[in-house]
């Protein structure tokens, strides 16, 4: 099924994202992950590319093991980083070929070697481009992008930031997942925002439950994510005790995806990062709330 479709019910929708192994040696752990967080019966699942494409192939793996074992839509990730478009092409085809419906398109981070590199010949600088080239590869692909409340990391403003989006959406995104937040104002800001600038495709909020003191200098790095100080109170309090700061985490991401759901926000996408237990209980705590409708 296609993301699309789900999301034109309208009604409320929890979704959860798995990554595929490192190493070779990790496979059968990962796949079991998947597969306990696949038996929570998620309205869709997304499986992360492997970093810097080195174990992309298990991407596929994953995701159609989910499906096909599960009957759980995926959603796979493609990156293009210093990909070429032969490449993009071969890797567009082989997700047909594995019964993949739906891709999340996205640049890929830049590792300080990319960085250092000279990009004037890549073939993609930016994912506007994978994205305009899925929609034009004859393949009735739906496509999520990436959006950012807090504004991308490399983008002067969040003008600016809007404008790049709006190119995205009309080039053949079908919908955006937010990176992580941790204010839901910051989001509901940015909806109005991204609304007055014509961009009306739906929004997925993406939570991240921070359940490790540790997470929280690992998120602050990828995202730049602004921390309250109704959590820094809670890191500070909970985070060197293990299972105290797991349940505190978990209770606070279920805070704010029970805000967005009063407020008009209807899916949510939760970064699990292949736990089961914490994708089980947060799923739980919501059982009144979605009831029987994922």
């Amino acid at each position: 099924m296609k993301i699309s479709e789900i999301l034109k019910k309208n009604e409320f929708s929890i979704s959860f994202e798995v990554f595929p192994p490192k190493t070779d040696g990790s496979f059968d752990s990962v796949k079991h992950a998947t597969e306990e967080i696949a038996k929570l019966r998620p309205s869709f699942m997304s499986v992360t590319y492997g970093a810097g494409g080195g174990t992309s192939k298990y991407t596929l793996e994953i995701a159609k093991n989910i499906k096909d074992s599960y009957s759980v839509p995926t959603l796979a990730h493609l990156t293009c980083v210093s990909s070429t478009r032969e490449t993009v092409r071969e890797r567009i085809e082989e997700m047909k070929r594995f019964g993949i419906e739906n891709i999340m398109a996205l640049r890929g981070d830049l590792t300080d070697e990319l960085r250092q590199s000279d990009r004037t010949a890549w073939d993609y600088r930016h994912a506007v481009d994978l994205i305009y080239d899925i929609k034009n590869s004859g393949n009735e692909f739906c496509i999520g992008g990436a959006c950012y409340p807090e504004v991308h990391p490399e983008s002067k403003d969040q003008k600016d930031d809007i404008k790049y989006l709006k190119e995205k959406v009309d080039a053949g995104c079908d919908f955006l997942t937010t990176q992580m937040f941790f204010d839901n104002n910051l989001l509901y800001n940015f909806l109005y925002k991204i609304r007055e600038a014509g961009i009306k495709v739906p929004i997925i909020a993406g939570i991240m439950p921070i359940t490790s003191g540790t997470q929280v200098e690992r998120a602050i790095k990828l995202s730049g994510s602004f921390m309250p100080q109704r959590f820094k109170s809670i890191v500070d309090k909970f985070g060197n005790d293990p299972e105290a700061m797991k349940q505190a985490g978990i209770a606070y991401a279920t805070d704010q995806i029970i805000d967005l759901y009063a407020n008009g926000i209807t899916s949510v996408h939760v970064y699990s990062m292949n736990k089961p237990d914490v994708a089980e209980k947060i799923k739980a705590n919501l059982s009144d709330i979605i009831g029987k409708q994922c």
